[in-house]
């Protein structure tokens, strides 16, 4: 070949070269983005695990689901697209120091946690408990913007929050997430809504498969539990915060939830319906209870008092601990509790007399002005039912107790004077 030709030659094989680089170039790059753009676009789900059978997983649970796949990819191969992560804001750990003591005064301490989906579904299916996922239809942006969002609340500088059982909890955290990746249009759509329920009905309500549970929330909570709640405040309940989700539009207009999906069946009890107390029923109890104690003291006074004693003492110890949750804890739904007029630390001071009652001795002077004052406690708290626009819903209480201390002030004013 001649010089000239060889020298021609070099700068097309150069170009060519430059040409084929750049296309590989450029489709490398459309790759790349791609992938980033999949990436950036993941599915978003609300996971909602169904009423177990130990006392804190009585109400249920929420977690939200984050998988790394474009909204319409429907594909489960996670090799493709990643590890579905579950972000659960339910974590505690009692053998944190100081757990107990802040249990006690109402500021516990909760964390959300970043663990893989599988893992975290894996405990509801050793525990029978039915589990769903409410995948929502949310645009690229909001829900790159979601999971970005989890991602830093999850770091353990940021996991912790100060935990209440109705305002801030697992379900209203996972809420509020949502509400936040809308631009704050969940919570007017369920604010302006209300099915009635409160926050002492749907306690009570969930926690009735357990008598000893169901009775301290319906005994200890007070008169701020009872007003009707909308459904942005119902949704600390888990189900409650899936139903309304079903309702919930984007928006646009379009439905939130996209499709839903049942990820785990529920093998154990349902969860509980609705749980309602009849005062007619409390008071026929409370008159038939204070009707026996009459009789029983015309005819065996010892033993009535010491029947007595028991009741008194339960009544004295209950008093007392809701006096303490009002006055030296946190947990302010407690606060101002009207059943303080019928279960009164001052029943302790009937003990004594109620004692030389067993011993078949006169009660003292201070006894029956002691009982009456309890019984008046009891009048108190019937007005104070009657008279509030939103009553405490205690009327099945004040008609079960109030019977009782009429017939105690009525025992205690005919026996101060007599020897038995």
């Amino acid at each position: 070949m001649a010089p000239e030709a060889m020298t021609a030659t070099a700068p097309m094989r150069a170009a060519a070269v430059v040409r084929n680089a750049t296309v590989v170039l450029f489709a490398l790059c459309c790759w790349l983005c791609g992938a980033l753009a999949a990436q950036a676009a993941p599915r978003i789900g609300v996971a909602t695990m169904a009423p177990g059978e130990i006392f804190f997983e009585r109400f249920g649970h929420n977690a939200i689901v984050v998988v790394n796949a474009p909204q319409d990819d429907r594909s489960p191969d996670v090799s493709v697209h990643g590890e579905p992560l579950s972000y659960n804001f339910g974590f505690f750990d009692m053998e944190e120091a100081g757990f107990v003591g802040r249990f006690v005064k109402g500021e516990m301490m909760y964390r959300l946690v970043e663990l893989p989906w599988r893992e975290d579904l894996q405990y509801y299916l050793d525990s029978g408990r039915g589990v769903t996922i409410q995948w929502l239809d949310l645009d690229d942006a909001r829900a790159t913007a979601l999971a970005m969002a989890l991602a830093e609340n999850a770091r353990p500088e940021n996991a912790r929050y100060r935990y209440d059982y109705f305002v801030d909890n697992c379900a209203t955290r996972v809420r509020d997430a949502i509400d936040r990746a809308l631009d704050g249009t969940l919570k007017p759509q369920l604010t302006v809504r209300s099915q009635g329920n409160s926050f002492r009905g749907e306690a009570v309500r969930l926690a009735s498969p357990a008598p000893w549970m169901w009775l301290g929330f319906d005994i200890g909570l007070g008169p701020s539990s009872d007003p009707p709640l909308s459904r942005w405040d119902d949704a600390y309940v888990p189900m409650r915060l899936a139903d309304s989700l079903r309702d919930a539009r984007l928006p646009d207009g379009r439905p939130l939830v996209l499709r839903e999906e049942r990820v785990a069946p529920h093998r154990i009890a349902p969860e509980p319906l609705e749980f309602r107390l009849v005062w007619w029923q409390w008071l026929i109890a409370g008159l038939a209870l204070a009707l026996a104690w009459l009789r029983l003291d015309a005819h065996a006074p010892r033993a009535s008092s010491g029947l007595a004693i028991a009741f008194w003492l339960a009544c004295g110890v209950l008093g007392a601990v809701m006096l303490f949750i009002w006055t030296a804890t946190e947990h302010r739904f407690a606060w101002a509790n009207r059943n303080l007029l019928l279960m009164t630390p001052l029943a302790l001071a009937l003990l004594p007399g109620a004692w030389r009652r067993v011993r078949g001795r006169a009660p003292g002077v201070a006894f029956k002005w002691l009982a009456s004052a309890i019984a008046l406690g009891g009048v108190a708290a019937m007005l104070l039912y009657w008279s509030e626009r939103v009553p405490q819903a205690n009327a099945h209480w004040i008609a079960l107790m109030l019977p009782i201390h009429a017939a105690w002030a009525w025992i205690a004013w005919r026996s101060t004077d007599a020897k038995h």
